[in-house]
């Protein structure tokens, strides 16, 4: 078992982010044949997913949990003003689980794994433990 851990820096309050590439090259310098990693993020604003890095879809990810969270008027705003973050996080999940076969993660022809920052710009912590042979 090992843990890989990078920084990825976010730009605007909203954003997606493509964070494939980087999971891909820690899993690699583990050097694993096959096995799982875990892709987290030890945030509580921010989450991770699987799906397609394409922009009508990324939009449209922005745009759904935007309107799932916001316009309401939430109790914790009442100590930062953040709670659309919070709830968009609770949604999506801090996690994902992929196999890894031949030293890579599986994944299918179009999926990538996506970083939703909802509280930036910050800079965020990404987690790749790799468990295998």
């Amino acid at each position: 078992m090992a843990t890989h851990t990078f920084m990825q820096t976010t730009t605007a309050r909203r954003q997606l982010v493509n964070i494939t590439g980087e999971v891909k090259r820690a899993v690699r310098e583990v050097g694993l044949a096959s096995g799982i990693c875990l892709v987290s993020v030890p945030h509580c604003t921010c989450a991770v997913y699987v799906n397609e890095n394409e922009s009508g879809l990324v939009a449209d990810t922005l745009s759904l949990v935007g309107r799932l969270v916001r316009g309401q008027e939430w109790q914790h705003d009442r100590i930062d003003d953040n709670a659309s973050a919070h709830l968009g996080a609770v949604l999506v999940g801090n996690s994902v689980t992929l196999p890894v076969e031949g030293g890579e993660p599986c994944l299918g022809a179009w999926q990538s794994i996506m970083l939703l920052e909802l509280d930036g710009p910050r800079e965020r912590r990404v987690n790749v433990t790799v468990v295998g042979d």
